[in-house]
């Protein structure tokens, strides 16, 4: 694998010509694979021998190439994110179409793909705003994850029993089946870290360009220093803030903030009074914006509160859990503070396959987000990072 690192474009070529030569023998077989399933929740994920259903109408059969692995994957592991179980997570990938069902015509066997947990239909009222990226067939906008494709089944077998879809991407498996609308397709020569653009880079990245709307000369607080709070650094940068604060706890993150673009970090372990005010303090009575990254209640309210009252921009996008409650008071909206949700970063699909495109053309870079390259055997090992708050983002090459 180290020799495909130092020749990514090489192997990428590669991969595609095996993965095209191969569709002859097995489109509209079943396949036989690894994935990592998770069986139970809270508990360590079984790599297992799973058997892949061939593409129904209207759905693409990929070849995986890399996965990231999110904390929103840890989060429906531990039902923060309610999701059926047995059921192959992952969200965060990239790869090779093997086959198309009928019907499909956005793609064809060969194309380099990222799969999206966030559909695009086209024709729904999410679709055809520029103010929104949430389409009617998203199951986040529809109650609640299913496991099952949109025919009711899943194309996923382990040991005789069915098991669940996660996200409509499941990129925890060498191949996996999503619908067409689920997919951006991408520059051939993309290499393995483009996985990231599945998820956490384009999610805080776009919440700081495409949500928050981050100006230039402005000052900016980002909570939560992970994968998500990186890349929305890297967004206010990119912006033109002239501050960004980075807060979090494990001060042994605040360097590689720095290197994202953040000018100075807060440890919310160094203050006895509550952060907003140390963050008001800072910044002559509140940022102008605030892009929250934790998932946590208390987080999102200290976001909120560090703006501006008179303008300020708090962005939330963390997962919480179903029986957490935000509670606010109205006053502190009414002289003129903006609260937003996020998700994918405000991202559609066109905005994904230009997302990959800046990336190879060096408009960001993805390096500092990657702690790990690891294998899928070692998958439980980058789950113990996210746990421990010591890693960012581990990514397992296939």
């Amino acid at each position: 694998m180290a020799s495909c690192r130092g020749a990514e474009s090489k192997c990428n070529l590669l991969r595609t010509t095996k993965t095209t030569a191969s569709t002859m023998s097995t489109a509209g077989k079943v396949i036989k694979c690894k994935a990592a399933v998770a069986w139970e929740p809270s508990k360590p994920l079984s790599i297992e021998d799973i058997e892949v259903a061939p593409p129904k109408a209207h759905e693409v059969r990929i070849k995986i190439i890399s996965s990231g692995v999110c904390g929103s994957d840890h989060s429906a592991l531990n039902q923060i994110i309610q999701t059926p179980f047995p059921v192959i997570l992952g969200h965060e990938g990239i790869g090779v179409v093997e086959s198309i069902g009928e019907g499909v015509t956005k793609v064809k066997p060969g194309d380099k793909v990222i799969p999206l947990f966030v559909p695009e239909c086209g024709k729904c009222r999410g679709c055809n705003t520029p103010n929104s990226n949430m389409c009617v067939k998203s199951e986040f906008a529809s109650g609640g994850l299913t496991g099952l494709m949109e025919d009711g089944t899943s194309r996923f077998t382990c040991k005789g029993k069915m098991i669940h879809h996660y996200a409509g991407t499941s990129t925890f498996s060498e191949y996996t089946v999503v619908s067409d609308l689920c997919i951006a397709k991408v520059d051939a020569n993309a290499p393995i870290e483009a996985c990231l653009i599945g998820c956490g880079f384009a999610t805080g990245y776009g919440a700081a360009i495409n949500t928050a709307m981050v100006t230039k000369g402005s000052s900016c607080a980002v909570f939560g220093l992970g994968g998500v709070g990186f890349s929305a650094i890297a967004g206010c940068k990119n912006a033109g803030a002239s501050r960004i604060i980075g807060v979090g706890s494990h001060k042994e993150k605040f360097p590689k903030a720095m290197e994202m673009g953040a000018t100075e970090c807060v440890s919310t372990k160094d203050h006895e009074k509550p952060i907003h005010e140390v963050i008001c303090g800072m910044t002559n009575g509140g940022v102008d914006f605030a892009i929250e990254c934790t998932g946590r209640i208390s987080t999102m309210m200290t976001a909120l509160q560090s703006t501006y009252p008179c303008n300020g921009v708090a962005v939330l996008q963390g997962v919480a859990s179903p029986q957490d409650i935000l509670s606010l008071h109205p006053g502190l909206l009414l002289s003129g503070r903006t609260l937003k949700g996020s998700i994918y970063g405000g991202y559609k699909s066109a905005g994904i396959t230009k997302l990959v495109q800046d990336y190879m053309s060096k408009k960001f870079t993805l390096d500092h987000l990657i702690s790990k390259r690891l294998n899928m055997a070692e998958i439980n090992e980058a789950f113990e990072l996210i746990r421990s708050g010591t890693g960012i983002r581990s990514i397992m090459i296939y």
